[in-house]
């Protein structure tokens, strides 16, 4: 396979400003389901690893990945227990406001199943996952992929609501990074997991609108953003990890990788959803300019 993740998924109730608001959308996310299903619509071989709860919002989680092409044969159920919940706060072109009901489900480490994470030839792993219950699982894959040579893949992802413990935080990230082959960081993360950014791994710092760039031996590359319509924002990141890792998987240059990763991002700021509105391979040319 192309790339195996592994991560949390949560039901996603989003409204408004909830005081007011009468009105909610009910939807399934996860910063590696949504880069699971990027890769997916884009045509690669992907499998998501996670554990959800015996609900119907387990359910409808591996339906959508199923119904998106993204392999679910390692996922587990867990019986009796609820899947967690996200309440979004949204605002039209602004950062939405997240708030967590995580549930007891955890993927454990004896979940992982090396053999098919030595398989692949990307693992793919967030901070999200490092600050939520599924940590010694994506330790172990992480430590699987290295030893047989697998490509690692790291999103920092930090969210201060999720660490607080800033010191926690440095320590547990700083680590991840350490062991990434191909590092996904935004402007804000960079002192986060500083250490982390010397040494020949391919560093990507995201700007959002304001573009990204990437260091390829030695040399640094830069692409702007992509302008078009933003509904919301948050998928944008996980969005713009899959663009970027399709596009190294193609071995494209790397100036490409960049604009492909910032494509999906706008794809994915154009609605309201993390991973509903990412483009097919034939759709990519929609917000594709000159520039």
């Amino acid at each position: 396979m192309d790339v195996y993740t592994l991560g949390e998924a949560f039901g996603v109730v989003t409204s408004g400003r909830i005081r007011h608001e009468h009105e909610a959308r009910l939807d399934v996310t996860g910063a590696e389901l949504a880069v699971a299903v990027g890769l997916a619509r884009l045509g690669h071989e992907v499998s998501w690893l996670g554990k959800v709860g015996e609900d119907e919002l387990g359910v409808r989680i591996l339906s959508a990945l199923r119904g998106e092409g993204v392999d679910v044969s390692d996922a587990r159920v867990a019986g009796g227990l609820p899947t967690g919940m996200i309440l979004k706060e949204a605002r039209t072109g602004q950062a939405a406001r997240l708030t967590y009901y995580p549930t007891a489900v955890r993927l454990a480490q004896g979940n992982v199943p090396v053999d098919r994470v030595t398989q692949a030839r990307f693992l793919h792993v967030s901070g999200v996952t490092a600050a939520l219950n599924a940590r010694d699982a994506m330790n172990a894959a992480v430590r699987a992929a290295r030893t047989a040579g697998v490509a690692v893949s790291v999103a920092v992802d930090y969210d201060e609501r999720l660490w607080p413990d800033l010191k926690e935080a440095e320590e547990i990230l700083g680590a991840l990074a350490r062991a990434a082959d191909v590092l996904f960081v935004r402007q804000c993360e960079l002192d986060l997991v500083k250490p982390a950014l010397n040494g020949d791994r391919e560093v990507i710092v995201n700007r959002g609108t304001r573009g990204a760039s990437v260091r390829v031996n030695g040399v640094r590359y830069d692409a702007s953003g992509v302008t078009a319509p933003v509904v919301d924002p948050t998928g944008s990141r996980p969005a713009f990890v899959a663009g970027y890792l399709s596009a190294l998987l193609e071995s494209l240059h790397p100036a490409d990788r960049l604009r492909r990763g910032a494509l999906l991002a706008a794809f994915a700021a154009s609605g309201p959803s993390d991973w509903q509105s990412l483009p097919t391979r034939d759709e990519l040319p929609l917000l594709e300019t000159d520039g």
